[in-house]
């Protein structure tokens, strides 16, 4: 069962890969012009085409945006040896940095036109280490309340055969975005 999960988990994210790379976009921020007027949705909608840029924190730490919906998101991760503390498992930075990215990227894509967020505050769990023996893993992050001023969010890092390693809760500030200065 966990090698189907983990065979399909990696089918998913080479198709997600080649749609990226194929659609013009690349690693990069969005410009503004690109996702203003546009509910926060839009902009993982167009990472995943690949007609937006894609963070480039996720080449840096070998994880990337595999799905989102409003108010759901998923990353995926391979952790791997230069993720490694002087313990020798992955850093705790590692399993903090892809929960934070599932958690605000669920916000996100929540979000109406108009409106941006911020974390005010990341409380992460490490349930177990993680080490290159684990060939992948996902963090799926969900909404649990989206206000006017205030999100929250909630996720979970787990591997190909459904054990936990991590989970984490958010909580955002809400907030109008600016114009863009004249």
């Amino acid at each position: 069962m966990a090698d189907d999960v983990l065979s399909d988990w990696l089918a998913e994210e080479a198709r997600v890969r080649e749609r990226m790379r194929n659609g013009g976009g690349g690693p990069g921020v969005a410009r503004r012009e690109a996702v203003d007027g546009k509910p926060g949705i839009a902009l993982f909608e167009g990472m995943l085409a690949g007609t937006l840029p894609w963070p480039m924190i996720g080449d840096t730490l070998d994880f990337l945006l595999i799905h989102a919906e409003p108010g759901f998101a998923v990353f995926q991760g391979h952790p791997g040896r230069r993720h490694y503390n002087p313990l020798g498992v992955v850093h705790g930075g590692w399993f903090s940095t892809l929960l934070d990215s599932a958690l605000g990227c669920a916000v996100h894509a929540a979000l109406p036109p108009g409106k941006a967020y911020t974390t005010l505050e990341l409380k992460v769990n490490m349930i177990r280490a993680l080490s290159d023996r684990v060939p992948v893993v996902r963090a799926e992050g969900r909404v649990i309340h989206l206000g006017g001023q205030t999100a929250t969010a909630e996720a979970r890092l787990v591997g190909p055969d459904g054990k936990l390693y991590g989970h984490a809760t958010t909580t955002c500030l809400v907030f109008e975005m600016k114009p863009p200065p004249s």
